[in-house]
């Protein structure tokens, strides 16, 4: 484990200080080839400027391949051309920076080291390893010999060159797909929360709307008709009890730290309890079912009764007194119509209690979430009153 921890640090400085490693392996390489040029020829200095031009560039040979790689290459065809003896030095900065472009280099500039190593190599193995003398036939096989070598060299950084460009094209799509998981994650929370947003909105504004509906009309009423006031207070304490165990649910997906607590979900079944409620509230609502009706999911059901359920809210809130609401489920072959009408205050009903209401635009994304659509707006031609009309596939 320590030892693994060691090597990735290591990896990940050295990607982060490549040109200090390299100079730190290139350093030797410049005082060997010196030392050696010295040994063959002290008088020459030309002997001296090639030992250098040949080793100093692979100080540079991963951060600028093709420059390093260019004045080797010029370098060794100027040794090939002019010194008469093969440097030491040369043996290991040739194949060195061979393999840096190869593995290193774009491929044009890999393709031409290729061709150029192969054909240094062989006018070098003719003109150094070959003993005077010798026979042609001798002459070719080392010059194959050492052409071959440096190919293999190529072969091999063309093969790193290549290991390389598939691990950063690992990492880069490996970080890209991190990336993605991260929108994906923040998507899914900002949907979370938006949906958490709308049942809140629909729970509380349709409960305390329902509160203050039962509230008012049981202080008027409780002069005259006693009993009708505990009936309001009864009627208040149990949709204030169904909006706290609503919440509680609700809001339980939210704690990691304590157990969920689980209600039944409503649906269409559930809309003739959520009429007579409304009734209860004082509010003359009736209720019509067209078509035949069939099973749908409960999410497509709870998001109907939502619907619904705000559309009724805000003809208590908006619509004025004396308002009477008709809500209408129209099964069709292909869809569900749903659609809410009332003839109260008509274009009173856009305007919100207090900025920013949520109530439409809730209906609205409820409706889209299924693939539907809402339209509402006052009914100008049909004598005042608002509609909402809300049609999802079913």
């Amino acid at each position: 484990m320590q030892t693994t921890s060691l090597v990735e640090r290591w990896n990940r400085w050295s990607r982060a200080h490549v040109g200090t490693v390299d100079a730190v392996l290139a350093g030797p390489i410049v005082l060997f080839a010196v030392a050696a040029a010295l040994a063959v020829d002290e008088s020459s200095p030309a002997v001296v400027v090639v030992a250098l031009a040949l080793s100093v560039p692979l100080v540079w040979r991963r951060m600028y391949p093709v420059a390093a790689g260019g004045i080797v290459a010029v370098a060794s065809y100027a040794h090939l051309a002019f010194l008469p003896e093969l440097g030491p030095g040369t043996a290991i900065a040739v194949p060195v920076a061979v393999y840096s472009l190869a593995a290193y280099a774009p491929r044009w500039a890999a393709n031409v080291a290729l061709v150029a190593a192969v054909a240094g190599g062989a006018g070098a193995g003719a003109r150094y390893l070959s003993p005077p003398g010798s026979r042609p036939f001798d002459v070719a096989v080392m010059a194959v010999l050492v052409a071959v070598f440096l190919g293999g060299i190529w072969a091999f950084g063309r093969v790193r060159g290549l290991r390389l460009r598939e691990v950063t094209s690992l990492t880069e799509r490996n970080r890209l797909l991190e990336l993605e998981r991260l929108k994906e994650a923040e998507l899914a929370a900002t949907q979370e929360r938006t949906r958490i947003a709308r049942e809140m909105h629909d729970i509380v504004a349709h409960s305390l709307t329902a509160i203050i509906a039962q509230a008012d009309g049981g202080r008027y009423a409780a002069a005259q008709h006693p009993e009708t006031a505990t009936e309001v207070l009864a009627t208040i304490s149990e949709t204030g009890r169904g909006a706290l165990t609503d919440m509680r649910s609700l809001l339980s997906v939210l704690r990691e730290d304590s157990p969920r607590e689980f209600t039944t979900t409503p649906g269409l079944g559930d809309l003739g309890a959520l009429i007579d409620r409304m009734g209860d509230s004082g509010l003359d609502v009736t209720f019509t079912e067209t078509g035949t009706p069939r099973e749908v999911s409960d999410g497509l059901g709870l998001s109907v009764y939502r619907i619904v359920q705000e559309s009724l809210t805000n003809v208590l809130k908006h619509a004025g007194p004396s308002a009477h609401a008709e809500v209408t489920l129209d099964w069709r072959p292909d869809r569900l119509v749903v659609e809410t009408v009332d003839d109260g205050r008509g274009a009173a009903a856009l305007v919100e209690a207090r900025p920013g209401g949520q109530g439409l635009t809730g209906i609205d994304e409820r409706a889209r979430l299924h693939g539907g659509t809402a339209v509402s707006g006052p009914r100008a031609r049909d004598g005042g009153g608002y509609r909402v009309r809300v049609t999802v596939p079913a």
